[in-house]
């Protein structure tokens, strides 16, 4: 089983970009599609982007579209997802999670397998 690791959260103003990254280890073989999602306090689990396993196909959310861009460098096992143009209301924990089988890239956080700890964002007005 693969696990997962977040990176690159902190603490910016809004306007400002940020880059997360989520590494894959243990058995990355089995890692398929990818995504990101946020969880702000007090709200469900929100979908941010997705991406398959070849990085061909790629999702995302109205509310980062534009100024988002994920990606993977899968010789790395690892994710990225680098956002522009923050805004406070994008302060949440972000997760990387990652599908075991090869099956459609999918938003919906039931469809996937794997997940990280997450890493916290915050973005000050």
């Amino acid at each position: 089983q693969a696990q997962l690791a977040e990176s690159g959260g902190g603490l910016v103003q809004a306007g400002d970009s940020l880059s997360l990254s989520c590494a894959a280890s243990g058995r990355t073989s089995g890692v398929y599609a990818m995504g990101w999602f946020r969880q702000a306090p007090g709200k469900g689990r929100e979908f941010v982007a997705a991406i398959s396993q070849r990085g061909d196909i790629q999702y995302r959310a109205a509310s980062v579209q534009g100024r988002s861009t994920i990606s993977r460098d899968n010789a790395k096992s690892t994710m990225f997802l680098r956002m522009t143009s923050l805004k406070p209301e994008d302060t949440a924990v972000y997760l990387c999670a990652a599908a075991n089988s090869a099956r459609p890239l999918s938003t919906e956080s039931t469809n996937y397998d794997f997940w990280g700890q997450g890493t916290q964002v915050t973005v000050s007005s």
